[in-house]
């Protein structure tokens, strides 16, 4: 049997990162997926930690390739999940955690039916509004775009396993692997 396999998910802004970082400084154990993007680097992202950023073209060479677990477009970007390594973790015997967008959650639970798909929602739309504002790291039109795909996502989550309402990191973390069987180490 393979290592659990766990997605989080939720729209831009929610906190997926702040909540993963936090279940993995609870459980270094588990193994983060870095995804492949088109989108540009954003002010200290590096290379091969936070993404492996790549043209459209080769993007879409991955993609053709069946080298892609799952993909999703948003925001005007390619996002996807590198197959290889995430199978090679589990089969030896490490959990692996993907924080991707609904749209590729999806694609995972069609192609890992044992995957665990765990849902990060905000407070309310009011919260997640101003976390995005705060954030700053899109234009008005782009902010506006992210804003309106967040309310088509939250209408997504009764497809997932488990909905997580992030209103303090430190116990979404906790539910969050508690919802994938796994304990914190703190």
């Amino acid at each position: 049997m393979s290592a659990p396999l766990i997605v989080v998910s939720g729209p831009s802004g929610v906190g997926k990162s702040t909540v993963v970082a936090e279940a993995l400084r609870m459980n270094p154990d588990i193994w983060l997926s870095v995804s492949a993007t088109t989108r540009p680097p954003r002010p200290g992202e590096v290379e091969g930690e936070d993404y492996f950023f790549c043209d459209d073209e080769a993007f879409a060479a991955m993609r053709e390739a069946g080298e892609l677990l799952e993909w999703a477009q948003f925001a005007g970007n390619s996002y996807g999940t590198p197959a290889g390594p995430v199978a090679a973790s589990r089969a030896a015997g490490r959990p692996v955690l993907l924080e991707i967008e609904v749209q590729g959650a999806r694609q995972v639970r069609g192609a890992v039916p044992d995957a665990t798909l765990v849902f990060l929602a905000p407070p309310s739309e009011a919260v997640l509004r101003e976390r995005l504002i705060r954030r700053a790291t899109e234009d008005p039109a782009a902010l506006e775009r992210r804003l309106s795909a967040a309310h088509e996502e939250l209408q997504a989550a009764g497809e997932f396993d488990h909905v997580l309402v992030n209103a303090d990191v430190s116990q979404c973390a906790h539910a969050l692997l508690d919802s994938a069987g796994l304990t914190a180490r703190d």
